[in-house]
């Protein structure tokens, strides 16, 4: 893991004549912001900050800028005291800066027009991610109780079988989206429950295995073929 910002400047104290560096981009960052579309595969909406935010921090944490979006982590010091006692900028703040408002740039390009309003105030990328976090952890909670208890409640009804184990697929991906899983079994089970009377010999069937369920088992391929596809 990489050591915060502030680590990289525990001896504040420069010589009178020291200058700021010119600043370059480093070359991760570099990668960082040109490959971020190749990476970051959809913008953030309401509905999907689970995988947007591990998209996101997988490319970051990869190229060594964990620390920019850690909270608890701080920025060097706008100043220096050189020998003298007098003080001049830091060098390491203005290189900081540029890293931050690069990395905050790219975060930003890969968020819907309707988030965005929210954050065009937060000059930090530690800023903007905490906010992101705060805003869409309890969205996701509420999102993943709403469909499972979709999943919980589906029914075959006037549906055919393909149409309906679709249905299904798409609520067990819709909650793996927003962060959560569902366990195998247990779509299995609702698979059951939601199918109508006609099938109960089969379900009775599943039912009363001894084995643990599973979709690789002969009764159920035809299901896992159509559930993953």
């Amino acid at each position: 893991m990489a050591h915060s910002a502030s680590s990289q400047t525990e001896d504040h104290r420069v010589s009178p004549t020291t200058e700021a560096s010119d600043l370059v981009i480093p070359s991760n960052l570099k990668f960082l912001v040109s490959n971020i579309k190749n990476v970051v595969t959809i913008p953030l909406a309401s509905d999907n900050y689970s995988l947007w935010r591990s998209q996101v921090l997988k490319i970051t944490c990869a190229n060594g800028f964990q620390s920019f979006i850690d909270p608890n982590s701080h920025p060097p010091p706008q100043t220096v005291t050189n020998q003298d006692g007098s003080s001049s900028p830091n060098p390491l703040f203005s290189k900081w800066v540029l890293t931050d408002q690069n990395i905050s740039a790219f975060i930003c390009s890969k968020i819907s027009p309707t988030v965005l309003p929210y954050l065009i105030y937060l000059e930090t990328t530690s800023v903007i991610w905490l906010s992101l976090q705060t805003r869409f952890q309890s969205t996701n909670r509420s999102k993943v109780i709403q469909l499972k208890n979709e999943l919980h409640n589906i029914s075959f009804k006037n549906s055919n079988m393909t149409q309906y184990l679709t249905d299904i697929k798409s609520l067990v991906d819709q909650i793996a989206a927003a962060g959560a899983v569902v366990d195998t079994e247990d779509i299995i089970l609702h698979i059951l429950n939601g199918l109508p009377p006609t099938y109960q010999s089969f379900k009775t069937a599943i039912r009363t295995m001894l084995t643990t369920i599973t979709l690789d088992q002969p009764p159920l391929l035809l299901i896992n073929s159509i559930l993953f596809f």
